[in-house]
């Protein structure tokens, strides 16, 4: 089922996650990596967060946390346990994201994918997101989709 994140039950999962799931893939230099991870409290409490969680009061499994900025939505997260993917759990939370976005009057999303993320680069694609550029600084491909308003 998905929900919307509980922070108290579910924040340590979704860290979790983000430390063994995103975390290895980042190229960030040590000092900057520290900063973006502790700042990860305080990014929750922006935009939204959906889980996937076997049953309302279980412990998340995946997660995605989105932002919907004017006409932009911008994944700023996502990862699956390792043990649940292939269940198209993300591609669950993606269409449960740009559905949101797209309701709000969202035209196009977009996404930053670290460079060595070889995984995550051809879920996006196959999910019809193309890439726009690659960005040196952060060692990420950004990549993007348009999405159809639903009224």
């Amino acid at each position: 089922m998905i929900r919307y994140r509980r922070p108290k039950q579910d924040d340590p999962v979704i860290n979790d996650l983000i430390h063994k799931e995103l975390v290895p893939y980042s190229h960030l230099p040590p000092n900057e990596l520290k900063t973006v991870i502790n700042d990860i409290p305080k990014r929750l409490t922006r935009g939204v967060t959906l889980v996937v969680s076997p049953n309302y009061e279980a412990d998340p499994v995946a997660f995605i946390h989105f932002m919907v900025h004017g006409e932009l939505l911008y994944i700023d997260m996502m990862a699956v346990a390792p043990a649940h993917r292939r269940n198209r759990h993300g591609k669950t939370l993606m269409a449960q994201a740009e559905n949101f976005a797209g309701s709000r009057g969202c035209k196009r999303a977009k996404v930053m994918v670290d460079r060595d993320n070889t995984r995550a680069h051809v879920f996006y694609r196959n999910l019809g997101y193309h890439t726009v550029r690659y960005v040196p600084l952060s060692q990420c491909f950004e990549l993007e989709k348009k999405l159809q308003i639903r009224y």
